[in-house]
């Protein structure tokens, strides 16, 4: 049973599009009505932008929004999905590719999110640190013991635990994490503290802009990162999509729902390899790959 995934943000890299662009009139057509949608040329930063130009979160996330859901278009009748998943912004991806969400909306959502989470990393000071090498359990026993806001955001896989929160918190989290006997603990270079209340500011807004969506049944389950399980529900959809803004994405839970519940082979959509990595990391025999046209 094929399953397919969707990166989140980090997997950007310069020129990422270029190709399907140049030789898809499909692709170049979606890109061309991205620019216009956006009001900005985003095809110009993808194509020829520096990897700091691609950094910034307003341009990070619709760019791997549009190469993922791009390459789906492009794929059509090889697209054949039994169950989805995307890793934090690549829910979104999923749910397009999956026709719950239309192109343009599905757009607009993430570029109406990613402006909220600009401005909410603007309030507080916030950062994430990647946990190596500790089980979730002490890691999020060490988290709950400490002063100021600092939570569990990624449960990327076995052993791989991303944490959340104010600065000086993460810090602190940080220094007992290795005293605990973590192999790392290492502050990563994001905008903010995504996926923690941190990230509240940003709710209401998204919230209106989701509750205004029409989103349908997908044309297979999504397994969303709130829950870790099969989801179909439009409703459930839109209230899972909105919680995953201040809650940990459960990435490790669902390869292993997935896995669990019958996929044989998971094939990532969009740009790198990361999620095909974190599923080798839970069974190394699995047969993972990534799409291609």
């Amino acid at each position: 049973m094929k399953a397919y995934v969707f990166p989140g943000q980090g997997s950007q890299y310069p020129e990422m599009g270029k190709n399907l662009y140049e030789n898809y009139t499909e692709a170049k057509k979606l890109f061309d009505e991205a620019d216009s949608i956006l009001g900005f040329n985003i095809t110009e930063i993808m194509f020829n932008g520096t990897p700091e130009d691609l950094k910034e979160t307003r341009v990070t996330q619709p760019a791997i929004f549009l190469h993922s859901v791009i390459m789906a278009k492009v794929l059509g009748n090889k697209f054949v999905p039994k169950m989805v998943a995307g890793h934090s912004l690549g829910e979104f991806s999923a749910l397009v590719a999956t026709g719950a969400i239309s192109f343009e909306e599905g757009l607009r959502l993430v570029s109406k999110r990613a402006n909220a989470m600009q401005n909410a990393c603007e309030i507080t000071e916030g950062t994430m640190a990647a946990i190596l090498g500790l089980d979730d359990e002490i890691v999020e026993k060490i988290c709950m013991e400490l002063d100021g806001i600092v939570v569990p955001a990624n449960y990327n896989c076995p052993g791989q635990l991303v944490i959340s929160g104010e600065l000086k918190a993460v810090e602190k989290a940080c220094e007992k994490l290795t005293e605990a006997g973590a192999r790392r603990a290492m502050i990563l270079p994001v905008g903010g503290a995504f996926h923690s209340p941190l990230m509240e500011p940003a709710r209401a807004d998204l919230a209106k802009a989701i509750e205004n969506t029409m989103i349908t049944v997908p044309v297979c389950p999504i397994y969303q990162n709130v829950t870790a399980r099969a989801v179909t529900d439009p409703e459930e959809i839109k209230r899972n999509l909105v919680a995953q803004l201040t809650s940990p994405v459960k990435w490790t839970q669902t390869m292993q729902a997935m896995i669990a519940d019958g996929a044989t082979e998971v094939i990532e959509v969009g740009p790198g390899k990361v999620l095909q990595g974190l599923f080798k990391k839970v069974d190394r025999s699995f047969e993972t790959a990534s799409a291609e046209v």
